[in-house]
């Protein structure tokens, strides 16, 4: 996919930030009507909302099927507004596309399914649609996957593409809803600079109160745009309530973000990104340094018939270094993850040492 260079075309084009927003799921023709309205009121062009809704479990909201398309046609003829759904098969891509929406998204339950996305991929060749195409990242890290879905969609005449960064599922308590792995969206950025990336704040937070941070955190980053769930009543919403906000709050997020400016002079950057690489280099040499020490350590443990780990300092370890690193400003999670990739070269080091027969 070497020459993919989509861009979402047409009416978006002088959007900067991108802005999509709208409720979780079209409960009522009022809700969305009257969502619709503060939205458009407040400047937003672009509504969103969940007509067909996947559940992790049965027995939950699952959306209100076709019917609400026609609400979203409501929204498009009295406020002028851009629509966009969700499309997880064939009936729901050809039902959006009859009914006039404008701009489709795949969810991350989807987008990690290529048998899902060929369908997907095949009825919008299917129809000749030439309307942009959103992409979630997969429930799981795997940027691979994630690029194979958008490959789908390329392969099959659909260039308007675009991809949108909604955190990664994982196991246990976190702040985060889904955790952003923001190194994630900016490798697919670095293989693709052309490609719309869009961040969800609401998806990744799933709290109203971390939606300003992480959209500021995302145009910090140099994503093209936010797609965030608004709601005119957020505590009585049918999914999600507690990761929506009302318009006006919706309103009031959005003045208070920075738009950095990108035509400033680097040459002060340039001088730090000087420091960087410096620092870069002397930490290449701490850590060949340190990987002899472990080849030692390896060594020392062959001649008096060691195992190569040892559980009680690596945790010891762990602990320490994440301690001080925190109390350094930095944080703790991130210590933990350098260490195990660091103890991760060591063990191997000291393999090789071990399977090394010459000595």
């Amino acid at each position: 996919m070497t020459d993919l260079q989509p861009l979402l075309q047409g009416s978006l084009n002088d959007l900067h930030p991108i802005i999509i927003a709208g409720p979780c799921s079209a409960e009522t023709e009022e809700q969305v009507l009257a969502t619709a309205k503060d939205l458009a009121k407040n400047g937003i062009k672009i509504f969103r909302a969940g007509i067909w809704k996947p559940r992790t479990k049965p027995g939950g909201f699952e959306g209100v099927g076709a019917e609400g398309l026609q609400w979203l046609r409501r929204v498009k003829e009295e406020t002028g507004m851009l629509t966009s759904t969700e499309v997880a098969t064939r009936q729901h891509v050809e039902a959006a596309l009859e009914a006039g929406v404008d701009i489709l998204w795949i969810g991350a339950r989807t987008s990690a399914n290529p048998f899902a996305m060929q369908e997907i991929a095949d009825a919008l060749h299917d129809a000749k649609a030439d309307v942009p195409v959103l992409v979630k990242n997969p429930v799981n890290p795997d940027l691979e996957l994630w690029i194979g879905a958008l490959q789908r969609l390329y392969n099959a005449g659909i260039h308007k593409l675009g991809a949108i960064h909604r955190g990664f599922s994982s196991y246990g308590k976190h702040l985060y809803r889904n955790l952003p792995q923001w190194h994630i969206p900016i490798e697919l950025r670095r293989r693709f600079p052309n490609l719309p990336l869009i961040s969800d704040p609401s998806h990744i937070g799933g709290k109203r109160e971390l939606v300003a941070p992480l959209s500021q955190q995302a145009l910090d980053m140099g994503f093209d745009g936010l797609i965030i769930e608004s709601h005119c009543e957020p505590d009585c919403a049918w999914s999600d309530k507690a990761q929506q906000v009302t318009p006006d709050v919706l309103n009031f997020i959005l003045n208070t973000l920075v738009l950095r400016d990108s035509s400033v002079t680097t040459e002060s950057l340039t001088l730090l990104r000087q420091q960087i690489d410096e620092l870069d280099n002397e930490l290449l040499e701490v850590l060949n340094k340190r990987m002899r020490v472990s080849r030692e350590i390896g060594q020392y443990k062959k001649e008096h018939r060691m195992p190569v780990l040892q559980i009680g300092r690596h945790d010891e370890i762990m602990q320490s270094r994440a301690k001080l690193a925190e109390e350094m400003g930095m944080s703790g999670e991130f210590m933990r993850n350098v260490l195990a990739a660091i103890h991760e070269e060591s063990v191997r080091q000291q393999i090789e040492v071990f399977n090394d027969r010459t000595h």
